[in-house]
């Protein structure tokens, strides 16, 4: 069993900033959903010394190690050769890679240089994992206290290995046959810290399954994930958890696994056969841009107004010229008036409107992050809510169109 794990990237262009790390993510959620922790990310450059010094750091605090890229066939790829020096183990050809290697060149018609015969190269002793989409083969190989995988460092070929040859590996020397089952549920409008206070009695008591929490695009998921023989049970184990969780934190779940909120919105809004419209002030479209994303979004959306300006949201949208007077366009007032005249423009069952200050200067007095979400409801009732948001302008419009979908999606189980 693996106690943890270490992800190593190698690849002076990820310290340079010039590619993102995004194997490290996809295999940090790999080994989540295989009940191994992953403590460190280490990222190095291309130099061996420094690589080495990187592997024996990472063989003091995690069991097996996991590295990308440095598989290649230049000089500056030098994983393995750094990680046979560490380990004193030699390197051998092996005759099959180098057989694909070469019948890629063939089939493509192109010379093959000698320096791509660099990359049928292997730790001797070690698994070789097959490149389906590239050429340098991947390896793993366990020794007496570690496990080492070594993987190529485009994703388009990391991805596959991994999944189709590296799980596996890693299942095999886990030595265990259970089914390993994990589910993602997905959580708006509570932060990760309250949250996890909410829960931590359960993250403590944590066994089987476990709870993972994770924070990101101003959202909060818990993958939970389950060991048993059977996947039936292992699925119980997890609807168990599921429910304590949910009695909890419930009203700020929204879907599961690869649902967005835009996308759990949109269904909801298809199965119930209805049909939306949309002002916007403050989130100019972006609202529009998201439920327009999917497939058969005319028979959702009829339309939208982008009204930033008052002359457009009381000259298109017909909000009154009294209420832009009397409380200006970043109040509920206004906000009530843009969802309900969009809704009657367009003849829609809902309208929803935005309106509100995402800076950098404050408007009609109202500071940074006053937004007002407005929803004209399909049993004629409006409702508006208020809400105060901190960060920059980008992250406020990010962040007001998801409350928006959090908003509606609650008023819309209410009424089914």
């Amino acid at each position: 069993m693996f106690r943890s794990a270490e992800i190593i990237a190698v690849g002076s262009e990820l310290l340079l900033g010039q590619i993102c790390n995004t194997n490290a993510q996809f295999l940090s959620k790999q080994l989540a959903e295989l009940g191994i922790n992953v403590y460190f990310h280490t990222v190095v450059g291309d130099n061996p010394d420094r690589l080495a010094t990187a592997i024996h750091t990472a063989k003091k605090r995690a069991d097996l190690l996991i590295f990308t890229g440095g598989l290649g066939p230049t000089k500056d790829d030098l994983t393995k050769e750094t990680i046979s020096k560490v380990l004193q183990k030699n390197l051998v050809m092996d005759h099959e890679a180098l057989s694909n290697i070469e019948a890629y060149y063939q089939n493509t018609n192109r010379m093959m240089s000698e320096n791509n015969k660099k990359q049928a190269i292997v730790l001797e002793g070690s698994t070789v994992l097959p490149n389906d989409y590239g050429m340098a083969p991947g390896m793993a190989l366990a020794g007496r206290d570690h496990t080492y995988i070594l993987l190529p460092g485009p994703p388009k070929e990391l991805q596959p290995m991994f999944l189709n040859y590296g799980r596996e590996y890693i299942l095999s020397k886990l030595g265990v046959k259970e089914q390993i089952v994990s589910k993602v549920l997905r959580f708006f409008g509570i932060g990760e810290s309250q949250l996890e206070t909410d829960i931590d009695d359960l993250i403590e008591q944590q066994a089987n399954p476990t709870i993972a929490p994770l924070a990101g695009d101003h959202e909060v998921t818990l993958r939970l994930t389950a060991k048993h023989h059977s996947e039936v049970e292992a699925n119980r184990l997890i609807n168990e958890t599921e429910k304590l969780i949910q009695s909890r934190v419930g009203e700020h779940f929204y879907g599961y696994d690869e649902d967005t909120i835009f996308s759990v919105l949109f269904e909801k809004i298809q199965h119930s056969r209805y049909t939306l419209s949309s002002a916007e002030s403050l989130t100019g479209g972006l609202f529009s841009e998201k439920m327009t994303a999917f497939t058969g979004a005319s028979e959702v959306i009829e339309g939208g107004v982008v009204c930033y300006t008052n002359e457009i949201k009381q000259n298109v949208l017909g909000v009154s010229a009294q209420t832009l007077e009397d409380h200006g366009a970043v109040s509920e007032e206004c906000a009530a008036e843009m969802a309900g005249r969009v809704k009657e423009l367009f003849n829609t069952d809902i309208g929803i409107s935005f309106t509100g200050v995402a800076g950098p200067g404050v408007m009609d007095g109202k500071p940074v992050g006053t937004v007002f979400i407005g929803l004209a409801l399909p049993n004629g009732k409006t409702v508006v809510h208020p809400i105060r948001l901190a960060g920059g302008r980008d992250s406020i419009r990010q962040r007001t169109v998801k409350y928006g979908c959090h908003f509606l999606l609650k008023e819309l189980y209410k009424s089914s």
